[in-house]
């Protein structure tokens, strides 16, 4: 391709990037004109790698978690969760910092977003942690980091879309994604705890008819994540029947038991969910076809190469690539970047000999860190519209849980094990060398 047509082609992607242009018809168009201009002229790839999407083996899992996810944030779901760890934990120093941790978490993986999140249980959270004495720059940047925190877990939508995509075991990625994520969401807990202990803040006596009481008005939802996750690592069921059940129980304990849901909503529900469905499916098939370019041009062995020339050591080929990774997190849509980057690092990761699930919850700790790193951090400019409170402030005082994430990042990418303990002990991973 000539210089005049490279700088016009990134000319013309910028543009419409600054205009506001649909990612589907900016990553998609790339993908067209690349392929017009520099490949056969044939521009059929890309249709293909949609169609092609539309008929992966585990798609349905996407719309069913989708689905599944709003009727629980159109519930009350999010107040039953924050008065029972409430109830659990408001004992301890900083406990309704530890609480916020959870419920963000559990939330993000029921609903699969951590915008979701911010949304649906922000407006309860903030107020609470305000009333109970903790800081404003504390409780923003709180709620907005442990937004993210709950990626890794069942039944995350990146986790099923990293493994369509790099064709990994995604029943494994949960699996992996356990302590990893476990130990995520100790950070943050530990981190509320030594804030509250710091600042004296008041707490709750425990009270056991307080938490029975709790407990009795969450008891339908409390087998829901037993029957996932356990289903799952058992591997009695597959992610997709996994994506059936958690619809079916959503809908009866929305619907039939609480009855925070009217059935007649669901029309509108189902409508506004399977528009979110078409925008991550759109992206994603048009996230291929320039994968399918890429490859077409060699990009990732012309990549591997020039790495391996110039890297031999693994440490320092996970600097760089977690470096590059959070960059990349900033920048796209974590979708998007799944579809469009995990296929050019996951050979140049195995010439280095890193294991494949390892790689998958490297790559979802990065963007999950990206979520709330500045300037351009998704959680930062949703946090900043649900909160009024300008981005500059949120780049703040999200900093004290971004060390905590970057530290958590480091023992995952350099310690194999921590990720792959629970495979290695089910057996379904031979054990691994340390790096």
């Amino acid at each position: 391709m000539s210089p005049f047509l490279s700088i016009l082609l990134i000319t013309t992607f910028l543009c419409a990037i600054l205009c506001g242009a649909p990612l589907f018809t900016i990553i998609g168009g790339s993908a067209m004109l690349l392929f017009f201009f520099v490949a056969d002229g044939s521009m059929t790839a890309v249709i293909v790698e949609i169609s092609r999407l539309a008929n992966a083996p585990g798609i349905i899992a996407i719309p069913l978690f989708i689905f599944a996810g709003f009727i629980f944030a159109e519930s009350r779901a999010s107040t039953r969760m924050i008065k029972v760890s409430d109830a659990l934990l408001g004992w301890l120093p900083g406990g309704l910092a530890v609480v916020t941790a959870i419920v963000c978490t559990v939330f993000t993986a029921m609903t699969g977003g951590a915008g979701v999140t911010i949304i649906a249980c922000g407006g309860l959270l903030l107020p609470a942690l305000i009333k109970n004495k903790y800081s404003e720059d504390f409780s923003l940047g709180f709620i907005t980091s442990s937004a993210s925190s709950g990626i890794l877990f069942v039944p995350s939508l990146p986790i099923i879309i990293y493994g369509m995509v790099a064709h990994t075991d995604i029943s494994q990625l949960f699996i992996a994604g356990i302590v990893p994520g476990l130990f995520i969401m100790g950070l943050l807990a530990a981190y509320g705890i030594f804030y509250g202990t710091k600042m004296r803040l008041k707490t709750t006596p425990f009270s056991a008819t307080h938490l029975m009481n709790a407990l009795w008005e969450i008891k339908w939802m409390i087998p829901l994540p037993f029957v996932v996750i356990g289903g799952i690592y058992a591997g009695f069921i597959t992610v997709s029947e996994a994506a059936s059940v958690s619809v079916v129980y959503a809908l009866v304990t929305e619907c039939l038991i609480y009855r925070e849901v009217p059935l007649k909503n669901l029309i509108k529900i189902s409508i506004t969910s399977m528009i979110t469905v078409g925008a991550i499916l759109i992206v994603l098939g048009t996230a291929l076809g320039l994968t399918n370019f890429l490859v077409d041009q060699e990009i990732p062995q012309l990549l591997m190469e020039f790495i391996v020339d110039t890297i031999s050591s693994k440490i320092v080929f996970l600097l760089l690539l977690n470096i590059f990774l959070i960059i990349v997190g900033c920048i796209m849509d974590i979708f998007s970047a799944i579809v469009v980057v995990v296929p050019l690092i996951a050979p140049v990761a195995e010439e280095f000999g890193i294991d494949p699930v390892h790689l998958g919850i490297i790559f979802l700790a990065n963007l999950q860190i990206g979520y709330i790193t500045p300037p351009i951090g998704m959680n930062l400019f949703i946090a900043s519209l649900r909160f009024n409170v300008p981005v500059i402030r949120l780049y703040r005082v999200v900093i004290p849980v971004l060390i905590l994430f970057l530290i958590a990042l480091i023992i995952i990418s350099y310690w194999p094990q921590f990720s792959l303990f629970l495979l290695e002990l089910s057996g379904q991973r031979a054990p691994l060398l340390e790096i």
